[in-house]
């Protein structure tokens, strides 16, 4: 699996895993989609984004390498 798929999986599970347990759980779980969408907006300007750097750095290679 290429580093773009897999941070894509893992900010999808994230997103539906505190959306599940703010429904069943906590409102507070929301914030989890919050600090989710706002890493993923931050890394469209900035082209980092922390997880990326935890996937290469477990060694998950980018596509082009």
């Amino acid at each position: 699996m290429y580093l773009e798929r897999a941070l894509r999986l893992i900010s999808g599970a994230l997103i539906l895993f505190s959306l599940i347990l703010a429904h069943f759980v906590s409102y507070n779980w929301l914030f989890l989609t919050l600090g989710v969408g706002f890493s993923l907006f931050q890394s469209g300007f900035t082209n980092w984004c922390p997880m990326m750097s935890i996937l290469k750095a477990l060694g998950i290679k980018e596509k082009g390498a």
